[in-house]
């Protein structure tokens, strides 16, 4: 397997983006021995990628980003105002010199119409991918789509919802992005959904089912790894786990309990685990 070890911005900083925040999180997971840094940008756009790109060679440390759509960009329902969030994300990645976009590109975080996907609204999500497919790769730039809970989102809860819209584009550099929060709710387990894959995984989030220390909930992570072996997987293992200890991060990201460690034991004994089992 060729992989790299990353971690989101969310170890150290909660999803606002703001200039100091970024820097501390690239500082911090350099410090913390990880190869790279996962962006989450900010809809806003507001992100000065000169300067992140300079903070990133300082700490020599390579870097992906992702997009999570918010409501006002829901494919279905607003397929201009999306296509044009993920092109300003495609620019921004390009502009940082890396090759991979990821995250919730399928539909807003906690939109819903009250149904399952229609076919109506699938054809409406395969024209806008195939739209930003051909903007990327005239970046060079690969696009992971990453299937989220039932409770956040009713567009692609599982692998295969994912995959099978990505064949109906016909694009080649349309990827899966799986997280293992979400499969632990969503597949019937951790080895079917990547052997189904296969080349098309191209980066997975890790994160114990509880959001907290991996090795220590319910993901079966012997299943996982197997799958990955087998697949021989070329991609990303980034952590997204979330510590209580960050100011802001309960509300954030739905963190209600307190975590049982601060952001940094967090992560660097997570990264272990990960080295552990490589």
């Amino acid at each position: 397997m060729n992989v790299k070890l990353g971690t989101s911005l969310l170890s150290w900083i909660t999803p606002n983006w703001n200039p100091e925040a970024g820097k501390y999180a690239i500082e911090k997971t350099a410090n913390a021995g990880f190869d790279l840094i996962e962006i989450l940008l900010p809809t806003s756009m507001e992100f000065n990628s000169k300067a992140v790109k300079q903070q990133l060679k300082n700490n020599n440390l390579d870097v992906v980003c992702s997009l999570n759509l918010p409501k006002e960009a829901h494919i279905a329902f607003y397929p201009k105002a999306a296509e044009n969030l993920i092109k300003q994300a495609i620019d921004k990645t390009s502009e940082l010199e890396t090759d991979f976009l990821g995250g919730v590109l399928h539909g807003g975080i906690g939109v819903f119409s009250g149904n399952p996907l229609s076919e109506n609204e699938a054809e409406i999500i395969v024209e806008v991918w195939s739209n930003v497919a051909d903007y990327a790769k005239e970046k060079g730039i690969n696009i992971g789509i990453e299937p989220i809970n039932r409770y956040e989102s009713y567009v692609c809860n599982t692998a295969e919802n994912v995959l099978n819209l990505i064949e109906r584009t016909g694009k080649d550099n349309l990827f899966l992005h799986l997280d293992t929060f979400h499969m632990n709710i969503e597949e019937n387990n951790f080895y079917d959904p990547i052997i189904l894959a296969g080349k098309k995984l191209k980066h997975l989030h890790i994160t114990e089912s509880h959001r907290g220390m991996l090795g220590e909930g319910t993901v079966n992570w012997n299943e996982l790894f197997k799958a990955l072996t087998e697949i021989n997987f070329e991609g990303n293992l980034v952590l997204e786990n979330f510590s209580s200890s960050i100011p802001g991060m309960q509300q954030a990201v739905s963190l209600w309990q307190k975590s049982v460690y601060e952001a940094e034991e967090l992560a660097v004994k997570s990264l272990e685990f990960l080295r552990n089992r490589l």
